[in-house]
């Protein structure tokens, strides 16, 4: 059997793990820079408060029904995503959870018998929500698309369900999927929806009747002939391990506001690439190959950035992981994309055609002492990682950054910072 463990409002949830007297007050998690809404508590979803809504359309409801209002603080999301996934990993085994995204993981249940299921999914939720504070729903199936579809039921009745909810038999399953829309299973995208709606397929139970050839020439190959067998209770998605070592390594961000100076935007740059270049050095890998992007003002920010932005790369000599051997082909690359007169609100780096630190292949007109240099490396690293904030950095990441992401909102960083840890009074 496969489990999944949903956080509740997630973000939310790590507020309010904080500050109890939020516990029944509606509460609101903003995006990048204070934009838009991207988490919402059920008591702010009760008064009307829309999701990926923009935050000052909502403003009137906010301050109508007294919402709490935060800018997101990931530092505290991170650190506390890690430790509902090792709880996890405690209670099922390290090999038994595939975390699927910071707020859910994918669980394999030993075999038992189906009365025993649902006791079994209240045990790790009363433990998980003991040990981390964090609220979740839990849906059990024999595989991961109905695990999914019971995650769905659980959540959407909580005072029923009390946020589990099993679909482990075929009649459970057969009833569950009669009165799921097709918009609600997990891999059905909108566009497969309105095309299997025109096709008069309208319920998850209708489209698991139908034949796994067809499925083939309709929903995508493979890939449908999966969600099909998925859905008729076959497993046919089973649990991946982790992905230790990325193959890519990106940092992105939003300017706190628009910015049309390219000083601005090297130090931006700048910055990303050292944030990228710790997250190499932390996998023990170098790259072969820098990447940066820009975005105008101007451009719809709701389409995907690698549609809506202009990118170059360069490609090194030598794969490294040395941060200033980063920066300066990142900075030669701003200065070929930036236009001058143009307004920009985003920018990124990404780290690609990665190999391991340890054995890239040398070049014969190198003259670069690398051992020095990642002594160098390890050094910064190590101070900035107990000291925090960047206390050491290179000069061309500036020093005012007044381009920085906007979190006039932001709560304290309890779990990650010494100078911000809870205090109870």
């Amino acid at each position: 059997m496969k489990a999944i463990v949903d956080c509740n409002s997630f973000y939310c949830s790590c507020e309010r793990l904080f500050k109890p007297k939020l516990e029944k007050r509606p509460v609101v998690v903003l995006s990048n820079n204070d934009g838009c809404i991207v988490s919402r508590s059920d008591e702010a979803k009760a008064v009307g408060v829309e999701m990926a809504g923009p935050y000052f359309q909502a403003r009137h409801l906010i301050e109508k029904h007294d919402v709490a209002v935060f800018s997101s603080n990931y530092n505290l999301y991170g650190d506390l995503s890690m430790r509902v996934m090792d709880t996890l990993r405690a209670i099922a085994g390290t090999d038994k959870v595939e975390v699927y995204s910071v707020d859910e993981a994918f669980v394999d249940l030993p075999e038992m018998p189906f009365d025993q299921l649902e006791q079994a999914a209240r045990e790790m939720k009363e433990i998980v929500e003991q040990w981390t504070g964090i609220s979740v729903s839990i849906g059990v199936a024999p595989t991961k698309t109905l695990a999914k579809l019971a995650n769905h039921i659980a959540k959407k009745n909580k005072n029923i369900t009390g946020c589990i909810s099993i679909l482990a038999t075929q009649h459970q399953q057969r009833e569950a999927l009669q009165h799921t829309r097709l918009n609600n299973i997990w891999g059905i995208g909108r566009a497969n929806a309105a095309k299997l709606f025109n096709m008069g397929i309208t319920s998850g139970w209708e489209l698991a009747t139908m034949r796994e050839e067809w499925a083939h020439a309709n929903l995508g190959g493979v890939v449908g002939v999966r969600l099909i067998k998925e859905l008729r209770g076959e497993l046919a998605v089973d649990t991946k391990k982790e992905l230790v070592e990325k193959r890519m390594i990106a940092t992105t961000r939003m300017f706190g506001s628009p910015v049309n100076n390219i000083e601005d935007i090297k130090e931006a740059v700048a910055t990303y690439t050292s944030r990228a270049a710790e997250k190499l050095r932390r996998q023990y890998s170098a790259a072969k190959v820098v990447s940066v992007f820009i975005v105008g003002k101007g451009q719809d920010h709701l389409l995907d950035w690698r549609e809506d932005s202009i990118s170059d790369h360069a490609t090194l000599p030598v794969a490294t992981s040395i941060t200033q051997e980063l920066i300066k082909p990142a900075l030669e690359l701003v200065e070929h994309l930036y236009q001058p007169g143009n307004i920009y609100k985003k920018a990124g780096v990404m780290l690609s055609g990665l190999v391991p630190d340890d054995s890239v292949q040398g070049n014969l007109f190198d003259t670069t002492d690398r051992n020095t240099q990642r002594q160098l490396m390890s050094m910064m690293d190590n101070i900035n990682f107990s000291q925090r904030d960047d206390i050491l950095k290179f000069a061309s990441s500036g020093t005012t950054r007044d381009w920085k992401m906007r979190q006039e909102l932001r709560s304290g960083r309890y779990t990650t910072r010494w100078n911000e840890l809870f205090e109870v009074k």
